[in-house]
């Protein structure tokens, strides 16, 4: 049985202070987009990582990130950016697409990959706590 997909869109209007020189998003402010895409996916399905550190002292740093630009963002472009949970068994990873409202062209994609890690050892586990997968639905 196929596991259902775990995603969620969150829409945004690009803000002029993302802009670099050439009045187009810098690259460094999508990984901001997949942030706010990627902490709207844990919310929608009732995972607060940040609470889940300060009751069991494990974080989820993220040890990889990738982007593909494929078509330029400028000032007032209104976006949508979708995160999909690709796997949350050994690491977390999540797949992201962001595209834009008024014609659906995909402007970038990207993924995260984030480790458990527990906390004041500094020791990577392996393998994501059950309680987080089990609202994940894994």
């Amino acid at each position: 049985m196929k596991k259902e997909t775990k995603s969620f869109e969150v829409k945004i209007s690009v803000p002029f202070f993302d802009l670099d020189p050439m009045q187009i998003v810098w690259h460094g402010n999508y990984l901001n987009y997949f942030e706010i895409a990627r902490a709207g996916l844990f919310n929608h399905y009732g995972v607060d990582l940040y609470s889940y550190y300060e009751r069991e002292k494990i974080i989820f740093p993220i040890i990889r990130s990738s982007t593909k630009h494929i078509f330029p963002l400028r000032h007032r472009d209104e976006i949508i950016c979708k995160a999909t949970l690709v796997d949350i068994n050994i690491k977390i990873v999540v797949d992201f697409e962001i595209r834009t409202v008024a014609d659906g062209r995909v402007c970038a994609r990207g993924r995260t990959e984030q480790v458990a890690v527990q906390m004041p050892q500094e020791e990577t586990l392996f393998s994501i706590p059950d309680e987080i997968r089990e609202k994940m639905g894994f």
